[in-house]
């Protein structure tokens, strides 16, 4: 049965939160026959359609392997839906070589009472992108923020182009164990750039816990991240610290200007799947990064990253014409 976009962008648009694994299905699809199925549910979800930003909260929660993010999901979720927010997670997972589908399943490990339809996981693979973002993950991200309160892309937390995530969500929470030496790394590696939300796991460890905190405050001060919050919490019952959490990615969501920051993001994303695409060569019929960086920055605000994409492959075209 042929799938119908216009159906599933409605039901987004309703708030039909049951329509969420049809809209992954699609999206994830590598068939030639899905794409154009694809582009059209994306812009038909896009500012252009909506009249504005989809309003769910894009969050996106990353850190090293072993930081205890799945145990915080499960935290978290239960807070949200204490506070009557509906979730949706993109648990992104190291990709199978042999099927090209993710690897791990971290949704195994995230609790969830399987009988709560306002929350829906997912496992997605990380696709050739170590760390980074395929664009089937942030496409679903953005199609379902048009009808989950609350999209969080979990990551998988290695490689520098981890820093993707930042370009995707609204707020980005740092995922950081104690005792661990995370945060010479993230220093070293950049990392402590990105986040809005500094999340010290283990709470509970006393000491060990209280030294992370005034670390990654010091760090913070000597790259001037002065607004960063730090956040310690327990994720073992009893949980301590998620309301603060909570309160905290809130928080930040309601001083940052979202329409910008998506509005970034889009041309952002449309410039690297154009060069994904079509290469230097693509790239240099346009007069180079900086030249279509200038051009994306004149573009229609309300288009989605398919239009964005599609117009730099035409302009490129009629340059090399």
């Amino acid at each position: 049965m042929a799938v119908d976009p216009a159906a599933l962008a409605r039901r987004l648009r309703d708030g039909d939160l049951t329509v969420a694994p049809a809209v992954l299905n699609l999206v994830e699809s590598r068939a030639p026959k899905d794409q154009e199925a694809i582009a059209a549910l994306l812009a038909a979800v896009s500012p252009a359609a909506l009249g504005g930003e989809a309003p769910g909260h894009l969050v996106g929660v990353t850190g090293p392997p072993g930081a205890g993010k799945s145990t915080l999901l499960s935290a978290l979720l239960h807070g949200w839906r204490e506070r009557g927010r509906s979730v949706a997670v993109l648990a992104v997972d190291p990709s199978s070589k042999r099927s090209g589908g993710a690897l791990l399943g971290d949704r195994a490990r995230i609790d969830v009472d399987p009988a709560d339809r306002a929350v829906f996981i997912r496992s997605m693979a990380a696709g050739e992108r170590l760390g980074g973002l395929a664009p089937a993950t942030r496409a679903a991200a953005h199609a379902l923020a048009a009808a989950f309160d609350v999209v969080v892309i979990e990551t998988v937390g290695v490689g520098q182009s981890e820093t993707e995530i930042a370009e995707v969500a609204d707020t980005v929470a740092v995922v950081v164990q104690p005792g661990s030496g995370d945060t010479l790394q993230f220093i070293k590696s950049g990392i402590m750039e990105i986040p809005d939300v500094l999340v010290v796991t283990k709470a509970d460890l006393g000491q060990v816990a209280t030294r992370a905190r005034r670390d990654l405050h010091a760090a913070l001060r000597s790259l001037g991240a002065r607004g960063t919050a730090v956040v310690a919490v327990s994720s073992l019952p009893p949980a301590q610290g998620i309301d603060r959490l909570l309160d905290a990615l809130e928080a930040h969501r309601g001083a940052t200007d979202v329409p910008s920051r998506r509005l970034q993001a889009r041309r952002l994303h449309a410039l690297a799947d154009f060069v994904e695409e079509h290469g230097a060569r693509g790239l240099r019929a346009l007069g180079g990064r900086r030249a279509a960086e200038k051009w994306l920055a004149t573009t229609d605000p309300a288009l989605d990253v398919g239009s964005l994409e599609r117009a730099l492959a035409e302009r490129a075209a009629a340059a090399a014409g």
